[in-house]
């Protein structure tokens, strides 16, 4: 989440509450305190809030009370227990009446603060509204009057309000995350939890405890019970980014999730109902995956009954001239410039481009180039310049690779880029691929053979990545 939430902290210990508060506003965090639970209730029902940590053993209202009366007023806002009086019992009912997560006193201080940036994310998500079809005035908008977006807003109209699950597809940088939004908010669910988890983001050993939670003692350093994703998204979406990097051991599960609309936590043998509506995304080619078996098919059919492709940038460049309004507007005003403008061989120049990283790159650029004009009109000189900073920076097969990772490792720390491991994942892919085709003269079969993959993943890649065994061969 960028910049802090505002959090409700309900607790009547006074030093635990000092210590919470301060490591929490060191995070950036906005932090209110009350003592007790018909306090915290009457803040939520006048004030704007984010997240709600509340104690358990609460004077005036529980724990428990208090999460069912928020969700009747605020069916979105987030509730994170503590206590130090944990109960199996205790859990099951956290979990039953709407807690986003329950932690265990003492908890290790990163674990608090992890668990709240993800409250404060999935805040965001279900409560920030997605535009379709042009900028509005709400921060995250799907842009672009292009034939493809028309079709793809049309779909998401037909399908949102659907008991389906969706698969939604398209190269990095795409928006697929404001499909889903989108999705979750047009639909029957509106009012219930939106929950996202980029499977790509967690190491595999923690992706399933992740998603349907553990028992305590079902591993090493599972100290407590943990409410897995499916649970806190029970009767709501559950958005999983980056489908395609889960390993066939966790999508074994997810299938019987799917199919039986239950779990069990890890470690654990009681069997959970689960009412969950799974939108899944990824940029991977599942075909591909699924002739190697690397991706199951019933899985992959049990997701895709709604298959959402987005196009590429490159492929409606007719939509960037509004997209880079859209980020001058939105942008604007906190780089300093109010109604920035731009000269017509500038926004020309910007619709030529290739934009491998797509919308999110294009956005940097233009973030750059408001930050070099410093609220000048932006002409050419500053959208080149601003091209040539933005983003990951290009590889060159002159150098090597490490020096390449070194700069997109630079790249991100500075916040420049937010997609370090797929842009390096993508680029070694182009180049292995790009010389494996060119040292073969063409040959796909001879290629694809050197580099262990089948035929259909040669031609699959060699698509992706625009490389033609005709030109390759001849350069």
């Amino acid at each position: 989440m960028s910049g802090g939430a505002k959090i409700l902290l309900i607790e009547d210990d006074p030093g635990i509450a000092d210590t919470l508060c301060r490591v929490l506003a060191e995070e950036g965090h906005d932090v209110v305190v009350k003592g007790r639970g018909d306090e915290g209730l009457a803040h939520v029902t006048a004030e704007l809030v984010n997240v709600v940590i509340a104690d358990l053993r609460l004077p005036g209202i529980s724990g428990l009370e208090l999460i069912q009366r928020i969700r009747t007023i605020q069916p979105r806002l987030p509730v994170i227990l503590i206590t130090a009086y944990g109960t199996t019992d205790t859990a099951i009912e956290a979990a039953k009446f709407g807690a986003y997560d329950y932690l265990l006193k003492p908890f290790a201080i990163p674990q608090l603060i992890d668990v709240v940036r993800k409250a404060a994310d999935s805040n965001r998500l279900m409560s920030e509204p997605v535009v379709l079809g042009g900028p509005g005035a709400a921060r995250d908008a799907l842009v672009g009057r292009s034939e493809a977006m028309q079709a793809i807003y049309k779909e998401i109209g037909r399908v949102a309000s659907k008991p389906v699950n969706v698969l939604i597809r398209g190269e990095t940088g795409t928006g697929k995350e404001l499909i889903a939004r989108a999705l979750y908010q047009h639909s029957d669910r509106s009012n219930a939890p939106f929950v996202a988890v980029n499977c790509a983001a967690i190491p595999e050993p923690l992706l399933e405890s992740e998603l349907f939670g553990h028992e305590r003692g079902a591993f090493t350093g599972a100290e407590a019970r943990r409410i897995g994703r499916f649970e806190s998204a029970d009767h709501g979406t559950l958005f999983l980014d980056e489908i395609g990097d889960m390993t066939p051991s966790t999508q074994v599960k997810l299938v019987r999730v799917l199919q039986e609309k239950c779990l069990q936590r890890v470690g654990g043998k009681e069997t959970i109902p689960v009412d969950v509506r799974v939108i899944a995304a990824t940029h991977r080619d599942l075909e591909s995956a699924m002739a190697e078996k690397q991706f199951r098919e019933d899985l992959y059919y049990r997701l895709s009954v709604v298959v959402i492709s987005l196009p590429p940038l490159r492929s409606r460049r007719e939509d960037i001239p509004d997209l880079v309004r859209y980020f001058l507007h939105k942008h604007g005003p906190a780089l300093g410039t109010a109604l920035p403008s731009i000269r017509p061989e500038a926004m020309e120049f910007l619709s030529t481009q290739s934009w491998p990283g797509n919308v999110r790159h294009l956005e940097n650029v233009v973030r750059k180039t408001l930050l070099l004009t410093q609220g000048y009109t932006i002409n050419l000189d500053h959208v080149r310049s601003a091209l040539n900073q933005a983003g990951a920076p290009a590889f060159s097969a002159a150098g090597p690779f490490s020096e390449y990772v070194d700069e997109l490792l630079a790249s991100a720390r500075r916040g420049e880029t937010t997609d370090a491991h797929a842009r390096a994942l993508e680029t070694a892919e182009r180049e292995l691929f790009g010389r494996a085709i060119q040292q073969a003269q063409g040959n796909q079969a001879k290629a694809a053979r050197w580099l262990g993959v089948s035929r259909i993943t040669m031609k699959a890649k060699l698509l992706q990545f625009g490389l033609h065994p005709g030109k390759a061969a001849a350069e």
